[in-house]
Protein backbone atom coordinates (compact mmCIF):
# COMPACT_ATOMS: atom_id res chain seq x y z
CA UNK A 1 0.00 0.00 0.00
CA UNK A 2 2.95 2.78 0.58
CA UNK A 3 4.02 2.50 -2.57
CA UNK A 4 0.71 2.62 -3.99
CA UNK A 5 0.14 5.90 -1.71
CA UNK A 6 2.74 7.24 -3.36
CA UNK A 7 1.55 7.57 -6.97
CA UNK A 8 -1.34 9.74 -7.98
CA UNK A 9 -1.78 9.42 -11.90
CA UNK A 10 -5.60 8.82 -10.96
CA UNK A 11 -7.71 12.33 -11.99
CA UNK A 12 -10.00 11.48 -9.14
CA UNK A 13 -7.62 13.23 -6.95
CA UNK A 14 -8.22 16.56 -5.15
CA UNK A 15 -4.67 17.75 -4.16
CA UNK A 16 -4.51 21.62 -2.83
CA UNK A 17 -1.76 24.30 -3.69
CA UNK A 18 0.23 23.42 -0.88
CA UNK A 19 0.75 20.16 -2.24
CA UNK A 20 1.69 18.24 -5.17
CA UNK A 21 2.37 14.00 -5.66
CA UNK A 22 4.78 12.81 -8.36
CA UNK A 23 3.73 10.97 -11.10
CA UNK A 24 3.65 7.02 -11.84
CA UNK A 25 1.83 3.95 -11.97
CA UNK A 26 -0.36 2.56 -9.56
CA UNK A 27 -0.80 -1.06 -8.40
CA UNK A 28 -4.27 -1.22 -7.86
CA UNK A 29 -6.25 -2.83 -10.87
CA UNK A 30 -9.83 -2.30 -9.65
CA UNK A 31 -12.00 -1.18 -11.78
CA UNK A 32 -12.90 2.38 -10.62
CA UNK A 33 -16.78 3.41 -11.70
CA UNK A 34 -16.82 6.04 -14.07
CA UNK A 35 -19.20 9.43 -13.01
CA UNK A 36 -21.09 11.40 -14.86
CA UNK A 37 -22.31 14.95 -14.28
CA UNK A 38 -25.71 14.00 -14.94
CA UNK A 39 -28.74 15.47 -12.58
CA UNK A 40 -28.91 12.29 -9.54
CA UNK A 41 -32.20 11.37 -8.49
CA UNK A 42 -32.95 11.81 -5.03
CA UNK A 43 -33.95 8.78 -2.83
CA UNK A 44 -36.32 8.52 -0.15
CA UNK A 45 -34.89 8.97 2.93
CA UNK A 46 -36.68 6.75 5.70
CA UNK A 47 -34.90 9.02 8.53
CA UNK A 48 -32.31 12.29 9.14
CA UNK A 49 -29.60 11.72 11.55
CA UNK A 50 -30.29 14.75 13.46
CA UNK A 51 -30.00 13.50 16.61
CA UNK A 52 -28.04 10.16 15.89
CA UNK A 53 -26.66 8.34 12.42
CA UNK A 54 -27.88 5.18 12.66
CA UNK A 55 -25.56 2.50 11.55
CA UNK A 56 -25.18 -0.56 8.95
CA UNK A 57 -23.34 -3.49 8.03
CA UNK A 58 -21.62 -2.66 4.60
CA UNK A 59 -23.02 -5.41 2.44
CA UNK A 60 -26.77 -3.84 3.65
CA UNK A 61 -26.04 -0.88 1.87
CA UNK A 62 -24.60 -2.78 -1.17
CA UNK A 63 -21.14 -2.65 0.00
CA UNK A 64 -17.99 -4.93 0.02
CA UNK A 65 -17.09 -5.13 3.78
CA UNK A 66 -14.06 -7.07 2.87
CA UNK A 67 -12.39 -4.35 0.95
CA UNK A 68 -13.24 -1.65 3.61
CA UNK A 69 -11.88 -3.97 6.67
CA UNK A 70 -8.90 -4.33 4.10
CA UNK A 71 -8.29 -0.42 3.92
CA UNK A 72 -8.65 0.01 7.97
CA UNK A 73 -5.77 -2.52 8.33
CA UNK A 74 -3.79 -1.41 5.75
CA UNK A 75 -3.82 2.26 7.01
CA UNK A 76 -2.93 0.96 10.65
CA UNK A 77 0.05 -1.42 9.26
CA UNK A 78 1.38 1.30 7.47
CA UNK A 79 1.10 3.88 10.09
CA UNK A 80 -0.50 6.60 8.08
CA UNK A 81 -1.16 9.38 9.84
CA UNK A 82 -4.99 9.42 9.83
CA UNK A 83 -7.10 10.10 12.67
CA UNK A 84 -10.54 9.54 11.63
CA UNK A 85 -12.50 7.93 8.38
CA UNK A 86 -16.09 7.67 8.64
CA UNK A 87 -18.09 5.95 5.04
CA UNK A 88 -21.72 7.06 5.35
CA UNK A 89 -24.27 4.86 1.91
CA UNK A 90 -27.47 5.25 1.91
CA UNK A 91 -27.78 7.71 4.40
CA UNK A 92 -26.06 4.58 6.85
CA UNK A 93 -22.65 4.99 8.68
CA UNK A 94 -21.64 1.50 7.21
CA UNK A 95 -17.46 1.83 8.05
CA UNK A 96 -16.27 4.23 11.16
CA UNK A 97 -12.49 4.30 13.11
CA UNK A 98 -10.94 6.15 15.00
CA UNK A 99 -7.05 6.09 15.71
CA UNK A 100 -5.98 7.22 19.11
CA UNK A 101 -5.73 9.22 20.39
CA UNK A 102 -8.95 10.14 18.16
CA UNK A 103 -12.81 9.51 19.55
CA UNK A 104 -16.01 9.87 18.20
CA UNK A 105 -16.59 12.71 20.32
CA UNK A 106 -13.13 14.97 19.21
CA UNK A 107 -13.87 18.30 17.90
CA UNK A 108 -11.15 17.79 15.23
CA UNK A 109 -9.43 20.90 13.61
CA UNK A 110 -10.84 20.96 9.97
CA UNK A 111 -8.63 24.00 8.95
CA UNK A 112 -9.85 24.81 5.35
CA UNK A 113 -13.22 23.12 5.22
CA UNK A 114 -14.04 26.24 7.05
CA UNK A 115 -14.29 27.49 3.77
CA UNK A 116 -16.96 25.43 2.69
CA UNK A 117 -19.08 26.71 5.55
CA UNK A 118 -18.84 29.92 5.17
CA UNK A 119 -20.20 29.16 1.18
CA UNK A 120 -22.94 27.40 2.57
CA UNK A 121 -23.71 30.48 4.62
CA UNK A 122 -23.41 32.79 2.28
CA UNK A 123 -25.83 30.92 0.32
CA UNK A 124 -28.79 31.06 3.00
CA UNK A 125 -27.77 34.90 3.55
CA UNK A 126 -28.71 35.42 0.12
CA UNK A 127 -31.73 33.22 0.46
CA UNK A 128 -32.49 35.42 3.59
CA UNK A 129 -32.35 38.64 2.14
CA UNK A 130 -29.55 39.47 4.15
CA UNK A 131 -27.07 39.83 1.22
CA UNK A 132 -28.11 41.10 -2.17
CA UNK A 133 -26.79 38.01 -4.27
CA UNK A 134 -23.25 36.53 -5.58
CA UNK A 135 -22.89 39.62 -8.28
CA UNK A 136 -22.59 42.16 -5.42
CA UNK A 137 -19.45 43.99 -5.40
CA UNK A 138 -17.62 43.53 -2.53
CA UNK A 139 -15.92 47.44 -2.11
CA UNK A 140 -19.70 48.00 -2.02
CA UNK A 141 -20.15 46.24 1.44
CA UNK A 142 -17.41 48.48 2.96
CA UNK A 143 -18.30 52.61 2.32
CA UNK A 144 -16.95 54.05 5.37
CA UNK A 145 -13.20 52.79 4.47
CA UNK A 146 -10.91 53.66 1.94
CA UNK A 147 -8.19 51.10 0.81
CA UNK A 148 -5.06 51.13 -0.71
CA UNK A 149 -4.12 50.44 -4.61
CA UNK A 150 -7.98 51.30 -5.20
CA UNK A 151 -8.80 51.24 -9.10
CA UNK A 152 -11.16 49.74 -11.67
CA UNK A 153 -10.10 45.76 -11.16
CA UNK A 154 -10.43 46.01 -7.14
CA UNK A 155 -13.67 47.58 -7.59
CA UNK A 156 -15.07 45.33 -9.84
CA UNK A 157 -14.50 42.08 -7.28
CA UNK A 158 -17.79 40.22 -6.55
CA UNK A 159 -18.59 38.31 -3.56
CA UNK A 160 -18.42 35.69 -6.59
CA UNK A 161 -14.83 36.02 -7.10
CA UNK A 162 -14.24 35.46 -3.77
CA UNK A 163 -16.22 32.63 -3.11
CA UNK A 164 -14.59 30.80 -6.21
CA UNK A 165 -10.78 32.16 -5.24
CA UNK A 166 -10.48 34.25 -8.37
CA UNK A 167 -10.87 37.68 -6.69
CA UNK A 168 -7.46 38.81 -7.96
CA UNK A 169 -5.93 40.05 -4.84
CA UNK A 170 -2.44 39.14 -3.48
CA UNK A 171 -2.23 37.83 -0.14
CA UNK A 172 0.15 36.50 2.60
CA UNK A 173 -1.38 34.31 5.16
CA UNK A 174 1.80 35.79 7.49
CA UNK A 175 1.05 39.71 6.71
CA UNK A 176 -2.73 38.82 7.26
CA UNK A 177 -2.17 37.79 10.66
CA UNK A 178 0.34 39.85 12.14
CA UNK A 179 -2.29 42.30 10.95
CA UNK A 180 -4.71 44.04 13.49
CA UNK A 181 -7.15 44.61 10.60
CA UNK A 182 -7.61 41.54 8.33
CA UNK A 183 -10.05 42.67 5.95
CA UNK A 184 -8.43 46.36 5.79
CA UNK A 185 -5.21 44.42 5.45
CA UNK A 186 -6.90 41.76 2.52
CA UNK A 187 -8.68 44.80 0.83
CA UNK A 188 -5.44 47.40 0.99
CA UNK A 189 -3.79 44.55 -1.29
CA UNK A 190 -2.42 44.53 -4.80
CA UNK A 191 -4.53 43.63 -7.59
CA UNK A 192 -2.46 40.53 -9.11
CA UNK A 193 -4.59 39.82 -12.22
CA UNK A 194 -8.12 40.65 -13.37
CA UNK A 195 -10.92 39.01 -11.21
CA UNK A 196 -12.82 36.04 -12.63
CA UNK A 197 -9.91 34.93 -15.19
CA UNK A 198 -7.81 32.99 -12.82
CA UNK A 199 -7.49 30.69 -9.73
CA UNK A 200 -5.12 31.82 -6.61
CA UNK A 201 -5.48 29.67 -3.63
CA UNK A 202 -6.30 33.20 -0.81
CA UNK A 203 -7.75 32.62 2.77
CA UNK A 204 -8.26 36.33 2.93
CA UNK A 205 -11.27 36.15 0.53
CA UNK A 206 -13.21 33.81 2.82
CA UNK A 207 -12.15 35.83 5.81
CA UNK A 208 -13.79 39.03 3.94
CA UNK A 209 -16.88 36.89 3.46
CA UNK A 210 -17.05 36.44 6.92
CA UNK A 211 -16.58 39.66 7.59
CA UNK A 212 -19.35 40.38 4.60
CA UNK A 213 -22.11 37.77 6.39
CA UNK A 214 -21.15 39.43 10.46
CA UNK A 215 -22.17 43.14 8.75
CA UNK A 216 -24.99 42.35 6.71
CA UNK A 217 -27.05 39.86 9.37
CA UNK A 218 -25.28 41.76 12.88
CA UNK A 219 -24.13 38.41 14.00
CA UNK A 220 -20.77 36.41 13.25
CA UNK A 221 -20.43 33.67 10.79
CA UNK A 222 -20.17 31.47 13.93
CA UNK A 223 -23.83 33.27 15.39
CA UNK A 224 -25.26 32.79 11.75
CA UNK A 225 -23.89 29.42 11.42
CA UNK A 226 -25.91 28.38 14.83
CA UNK A 227 -29.22 29.54 14.41
CA UNK A 228 -29.68 28.78 10.66
CA UNK A 229 -27.05 25.64 9.86
CA UNK A 230 -26.00 24.24 13.25
CA UNK A 231 -29.33 23.64 14.88
CA UNK A 232 -31.41 22.27 12.04
CA UNK A 233 -28.74 19.51 11.65
CA UNK A 234 -28.53 18.50 15.31
CA UNK A 235 -24.75 20.26 15.41
CA UNK A 236 -24.14 21.49 18.99
CA UNK A 237 -20.52 20.87 19.90
CA UNK A 238 -18.43 22.81 17.66
CA UNK A 239 -15.54 25.67 18.54
CA UNK A 240 -14.81 28.41 16.03
CA UNK A 241 -11.79 31.23 16.71
CA UNK A 242 -12.28 34.63 15.58
CA UNK A 243 -10.09 37.15 14.69
CA UNK A 244 -9.18 39.95 17.06
CA UNK A 245 -11.87 42.11 16.25
CA UNK A 246 -14.12 39.35 16.96
CA UNK A 247 -15.13 37.97 12.81
CA UNK A 248 -15.43 34.73 13.05
CA UNK A 249 -12.15 33.35 10.77
CA UNK A 250 -13.12 32.86 7.50
CA UNK A 251 -10.71 30.81 6.13
CA UNK A 252 -9.74 28.31 8.64
CA UNK A 253 -10.31 28.34 12.81
CA UNK A 254 -13.32 25.51 13.09
CA UNK A 255 -13.31 22.19 15.09
CA UNK A 256 -16.14 20.00 15.14
CA UNK A 257 -16.19 16.11 15.21
CA UNK A 258 -16.36 14.03 12.17
CA UNK A 259 -19.41 12.85 12.01
CA UNK A 260 -21.21 16.52 12.45
CA UNK A 261 -18.95 16.74 9.28
CA UNK A 262 -20.29 13.79 7.51
CA UNK A 263 -23.74 15.95 8.25
CA UNK A 264 -22.53 18.82 6.76
CA UNK A 265 -21.61 16.60 3.09
CA UNK A 266 -25.06 14.67 3.92
CA UNK A 267 -26.83 18.34 3.57
CA UNK A 268 -25.10 19.08 -0.20
CA UNK A 269 -25.95 15.59 -0.82
CA UNK A 270 -29.44 16.06 -0.41
CA UNK A 271 -29.65 19.32 -2.22
CA UNK A 272 -29.75 21.13 1.08
CA UNK A 273 -33.22 19.02 2.33
CA UNK A 274 -32.84 18.45 6.03
CA UNK A 275 -36.01 16.20 7.35
CA UNK A 276 -38.65 17.92 5.37
CA UNK A 277 -37.04 21.32 5.70
CA UNK A 278 -34.81 23.63 2.75
CA UNK A 279 -31.90 24.44 4.71
CA UNK A 280 -29.61 25.70 1.89
CA UNK A 281 -31.73 26.44 -1.37
CA UNK A 282 -31.29 23.61 -4.01
CA UNK A 283 -30.04 26.48 -6.30
CA UNK A 284 -27.06 27.24 -4.39
CA UNK A 285 -25.84 23.80 -3.57
CA UNK A 286 -26.00 23.21 -7.47
CA UNK A 287 -24.66 26.49 -8.17
CA UNK A 288 -21.76 26.12 -5.62
CA UNK A 289 -20.88 23.16 -7.30
CA UNK A 290 -20.13 23.91 -10.64
CA UNK A 291 -17.02 24.53 -12.29
CA UNK A 292 -15.84 27.89 -12.71
CA UNK A 293 -12.18 28.27 -12.57
CA UNK A 294 -9.83 25.79 -13.23
CA UNK A 295 -6.84 24.93 -10.61
CA UNK A 296 -3.37 25.54 -13.02
CA UNK A 297 -0.67 23.49 -11.86
CA UNK A 298 0.97 22.10 -10.06
CA UNK A 299 -2.31 20.48 -10.10
CA UNK A 300 -2.55 19.42 -13.36
CA UNK A 301 -2.97 17.10 -15.02
CA UNK A 302 -6.12 16.15 -12.20
CA UNK A 303 -8.13 18.59 -14.10
CA UNK A 304 -9.96 20.31 -10.82
CA UNK A 305 -11.67 23.13 -10.59
CA UNK A 306 -13.42 25.58 -7.74
CA UNK A 307 -16.61 25.94 -7.31
CA UNK A 308 -18.23 27.79 -4.36
CA UNK A 309 -15.62 26.82 -1.76
CA UNK A 310 -15.99 23.63 -3.44
CA UNK A 311 -13.12 21.72 -5.28
CA UNK A 312 -14.59 19.28 -8.45
CA UNK A 313 -13.10 16.95 -10.17
CA UNK A 314 -14.20 16.00 -13.74
CA UNK A 315 -16.57 13.35 -13.02
CA UNK A 316 -19.33 14.73 -10.72
CA UNK A 317 -17.31 14.13 -7.28
CA UNK A 318 -16.98 17.02 -5.11
CA UNK A 319 -15.08 18.10 -1.92
CA UNK A 320 -14.57 19.91 0.86
CA UNK A 321 -10.62 20.58 2.12
CA UNK A 322 -8.73 21.33 4.82
CA UNK A 323 -4.57 20.87 5.43
CA UNK A 324 -3.18 18.18 6.95
CA UNK A 325 -5.79 16.01 5.09
CA UNK A 326 -9.40 16.88 6.28
CA UNK A 327 -12.00 16.22 3.76
CA UNK A 328 -15.60 16.11 2.90
CA UNK A 329 -16.39 13.95 0.16
CA UNK A 330 -19.42 14.08 -1.71
CA UNK A 331 -19.93 11.29 -4.15
CA UNK A 332 -24.19 11.97 -5.39
CA UNK A 333 -24.36 8.95 -7.84
CA UNK A 334 -23.17 6.49 -5.70
CA UNK A 335 -24.86 8.15 -2.59
CA UNK A 336 -21.71 8.18 -0.92
CA UNK A 337 -20.44 10.97 1.99
CA UNK A 338 -17.02 10.13 3.00
CA UNK A 339 -14.98 12.23 5.95
CA UNK A 340 -11.09 11.94 6.32
CA UNK A 341 -9.31 13.69 9.04
CA UNK A 342 -5.67 13.33 8.96
CA UNK A 343 -2.16 14.81 9.99
CA UNK A 344 -1.01 14.53 6.99
CA UNK A 345 2.61 16.52 5.62
CA UNK A 346 2.38 18.20 2.64
CA UNK A 347 4.01 15.65 0.78
CA UNK A 348 2.04 12.71 1.19
CA UNK A 349 -1.38 15.38 1.45
CA UNK A 350 -2.86 12.25 -2.25
CA UNK A 351 -2.88 9.64 0.78
CA UNK A 352 -6.02 10.19 1.93
CA UNK A 353 -7.57 10.34 -1.30
CA UNK A 354 -6.14 7.30 -2.55
CA UNK A 355 -7.74 5.33 0.47
CA UNK A 356 -10.98 6.69 -1.36
CA UNK A 357 -9.90 5.62 -4.61
CA UNK A 358 -8.45 2.19 -4.30
CA UNK A 359 -10.97 1.34 -1.49
CA UNK A 360 -14.46 2.98 -0.73
CA UNK A 361 -15.47 3.09 -3.94
CA UNK A 362 -14.31 0.51 -5.62
CA UNK A 363 -16.15 -1.21 -2.66
CA UNK A 364 -19.69 0.24 -3.88
CA UNK A 365 -21.05 -2.90 -5.50
CA UNK A 366 -24.96 -2.47 -5.98
CA UNK A 367 -27.47 0.47 -5.46
CA UNK A 368 -29.83 -0.09 -2.70
CA UNK A 369 -32.54 2.61 -2.01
Amino acid sequence: MANRLRNCTYPFLLIMVIASCASGQTTNNTAIPEFKETAVTQPVRTYWPTNSWRESAPAEQGMDSGLLQKMLADIEEQGLNIDSIVVVRNGYIVTEKYFSPYEQDTLHDVYSVTKSVISALIGIAIHQGYINGVDDLILDYFPERTFQNDGALKRSITLEHLLTMSSGLEWDIDEMVASPDWVQHVLDQPMYFEPGTAFHYNSGNTHVLSAILQKTSDLSAYEFAQQHLFEPLGIDDISWQEDILGISKGGWGMKMTSRDMAKLGYLYLNLGIWDGRQIIQTEWITASTKKYIQVPEPLEPWNLYMGYSWWLHEDGLYAAHGMKGQFIYVIPELDLVVVITADIPDDQYAEPQLLIRDYIIPAVKSTIQ
